[in-house]
């Protein structure tokens, strides 16, 4: 081989080879005669010989060495190892930083065989999040793989165990002028809008039946009979004003949460509102894990059974839909920087019927069922394509899951 440099193509520019110095050159010239050399075949000595003739009849009768051709030592003398060598001097730097990037992140290899992926496993790992609602659905999700529900995964077999956790699933949309409003003061109403839904849903103690200040401070003393009827409502639940038209209470006597996770899905949005306003619009699914306070207190018309404690999870499932208003002050007879609202409806998912004692009451299976008989229609709670209004002639129907 000849160690002297290549020259270039031509003159004519298209394609010349860039100077390397004589020293690199000479070095690898020497490099490649030395890998030809002990690359090449050599006679075999005769005591190689000797031992490849006795192989070679053994082989003839059937009785050759176990495990002898995984790896026979004299394969080695036909070149293939230098190839190798020269390709891990050219692969070496990529391969050692795929090595190394497996290495600190396993699930980048195909089909995650070392099981690192976030996914839930058969086990019963938590299932990847659900990005943010940001359109109304079309249809209702599809069918969690069938599974009960318990302490360590109280949102076993439901579509809400891939949803987000309490309030961080009420993302408040980017704020922008409306009308008279300015920008800031269309993002404090729409800090104030998901106030009221926390505070109304999500707040410990509204769920344990305590009077929910914080939802009641976003709301406006100006607007006509509100303030009056929620305050009706929470002193003296009943039929026709029942707290539950706009929070979630549970009796804590007969349950308790499995857990501090609620799991939420849904959105706000907010436009420009019929009377200069701005019309805020949230439409919200939350998911409750409960298990019996006792087995010596139950829910009402059951009968109890022991005092032990219970691990049996239920899940009650509320969607509500509210629509708010900030009115221009200036225009209209209202507090600046509080919210009216214009409508309310719910949905209440496996809770007792005809029941109107302020608390919603979850039922178990192992529990007789309390309140009237489901004589409504069968729906899926998690529905959330399903149009919802709020009458007083609604019947309590059956769920197709929870």
């Amino acid at each position: 081989m000849s160690d002297k440099q290549p020259e270039g193509a031509g003159e004519s520019g298209e394609f010349e080879q860039p100077s390397v110095p004589d020293d690199v050159w000479e070095r690898f010239a020497r490099d490649t005669e030395r890998d030809i050399r002990s690359s090449a075949p050599k006679e075999p000595s005769a005591r190689a010989r000797m031992v490849t003739e006795r192989l070679r009849q053994k082989d003839a009768k059937g009785a050759q060495p176990e495990g002898w051709r995984t790896g026979p030592a004299w394969r080695e003398m036909d070149g293939r190892p230098a190839r190798r060598r020269r390709l891990w001097a050219i692969l070496g730097v990529p391969v050692a930083v795929a090595v190394a990037l497996v290495a600190v992140k396993p699930s980048l290899l195909p089909g995650d065989p070392f099981g690192t992926s976030s996914g839930t496993p058969s086990g019963g790992a938590s299932a990847a999040a659900l990005p943010a609602e940001t359109a109304p659905p079309t249809a209702a999700p599809s069918s969690a793989a069938p599974d009960t529900p318990t302490l360590a995964r109280p949102f076993a077999g439901s579509p809400a165990e891939r949803w987000a956790d309490g309030a961080a699933a009420i993302v408040v949309p980017k704020a922008t002028p409306v009308g008279t409003f300015t920008s800031a003061q269309v993002a404090a109403a729409l800090k104030r809008a998901k106030t009221l839904l926390v505070g109304a849903n999500l707040a410990p103690g509204t769920l344990r039946g305590e009077r929910p200040e914080s939802a009641l401070a976003v709301l406006d003393p100006k607007q006509p009979r509100m303030l009056d009827d929620v305050n009706s409502w929470l002193r003296a639940p009943g039929k026709k004003h029942d707290p539950l038209m706009l929070f979630s209470r549970f009796d804590p006597a007969e349950v308790r949460p499995a857990g501090d996770v609620v799991k939420v899905r849904g959105r706000m949005t907010f436009k420009a509102g019929a009377h200069a306003s701005v019309a805020i619009h949230m439409d919200y699914t939350f998911v409750y894990p409960l298990i019996q306070a006792d087995q010596a207190s139950k829910a009402p018309g059951t009968t109890a059974t022991s005092g032990a404690p219970s691990t049996e999870v239920a899940r009650t499932i509320v969607r509500r839909v509210l629509d708010l208003e900030l009115l221009d002050s200036r225009k209209y007879q209202a507090t600046p920087g509080k919210l009216s609202i214009t409508r309310y409806d719910q949905d209440l998912g496996n809770t007792a019927c005809d029941v109107y004692d302020g608390f919603l009451h979850p039922q178990f299976d192992s529990a007789a069922p309390s309140g009237a008989p489901p004589t409504g229609p069968t729906t899926d709670p998690y529905d959330r394509s399903r149009d919802i209004e709020h009458s007083g002639t609604e019947t309590c129907g059956t769920l197709s899951r929870t």
